[in-house]
C-alpha cells in the first residue's frame, strides 16, 4: 500500500502527526512508514505531475504475470506491466472492468504489512463501484479463496459509488486506516491541512469518515 505525493516531506509531516508514523529511506526515492518499528505503508514522490495524488491498495500474488493474464481475460487491464523493485518484489498496476485501479505485488524480500488492524494502520479497503455483482464476480474469480473460501476474513468490501459519493464519481478503491476516536482524528486531519470529504457514517464494518490529506489524496478513517 503506497501513496504517490507531490511533496514527500509534507506527506511525512501530515501522516507522522496523524498516525504517529516514523519514516526511513526505502527503494529509490520512496520512504517506508513504520509504527512501533513495523512497516505499515510507503510514501513516494510522483514522477510525473499529471499522475493522480492517491493511495493505492495492492493485492499480493505468487505470480504477478500470471495474475495479469487472468485480469485481462476477465475484462480488466494491466495498466503498468510488471517491473522489479530491486530485491523487494515485483509490482504492477491493473484496473478492473469499470476502471478502478489497484496494485499487484509479488513478494521478494518485502512480504507486506508488519502491522494492520491496529490504530494508525491499514484496516479495510472498500471498492466503490457501479455494479457490485459484477465486482464480486471479477474479484471473486481472481481471489476466490481469500474472499469467499472457508474461514476467509477479507479486509475488502464492495459498495455502490452512490452510497457515499456523487453519481459522477468514477469507481475506485478507498484505503481505510483505523483510529481510536473518529471525531478526534477528524479534528487532527483539519488542523494538519486536510479536509473532510464525507462526514461520519455507519457501516457494517464500523464508523467511517472520508477525508483528504494536505495534498488531496483521499482515504478513510475507521473506528470500530
Amino acid at each position: 500500500m503506497d501513496a504517490r505525493l507531490s511533496d514527500l516531506e509534507a506527506g511525512k509531516r501530515f501522516y507522522g502527526e496523524l498516525f504517529g508514523w516514523t519514516f526511513e529511506d526505502a527503494y529509490g526515492s520512496s520512504v517506508w512508514a513504520r509504527l512501533r518499528g513495523e512497516l505499515v505503508a510507503s510514501l513516494a514522490p510522483k514522477t510525473d505531475g499529471r499522475m493522480p495524488t492517491v493511495w493505492t491498495v495492492s493485492f499480493a500474488t505468487p505470480d504477478v504475470e500470471a495474475l495479469g493474464r487472468r485480469i485481462t481475460a476477465a475484462g480488466g487491464q494491466v495498466v503498468m506491466a510488471p517491473f522489479p523493485v530491486g530485491d523487494l518484489g515485483v509490482a504492477a498496476l491493473a484496473a478492473d472492468p469499470e476502471g478502478a485501479v489497484f496494485g499487484l505485488w509479488q513478494p521478494g524480500r518485502h512480504r507486506g504489512f508488519g502491522r494492520r488492524h491496529e490504530p494508525g494502520t491499514f484496516v479495510w479497503a472498500q471498492l466503490y463501484t457501479r455494479d457490485t455483482g459484477a465486482a464480486n464476480a471479477f474479484y471473486g474469480g481472481l481471489f476466490h479463496d481469500a474472499l469467499f473460501g472457508a474461514g476467509a476474513r477479507p479486509d475488502f468490501g464492495r459498495a455502490e459509488v452512490t452510497e457515499v459519493f456523487p453519481a459522477e464519481y468514477p469507481p475506485h478503491f478507498l484505503t481505510h486506516f483505523r483510529v481510536v476516536d473518529l471525531d478526534d482524528a477528524l479534528g487532527a486531519v483539519q488542523r494538519l491541512g486536510g479536509r473532510v470529504q464525507a462526514p461520519p457514517f455507519e457501516t457494517s464494518y464500523g464508523r467511517v469518515a472520508v477525508v483528504t490529506d494536505n495534498q488531496g489524496a483521499s482515504f478513510a478513517l475507521l473506528q470500530r
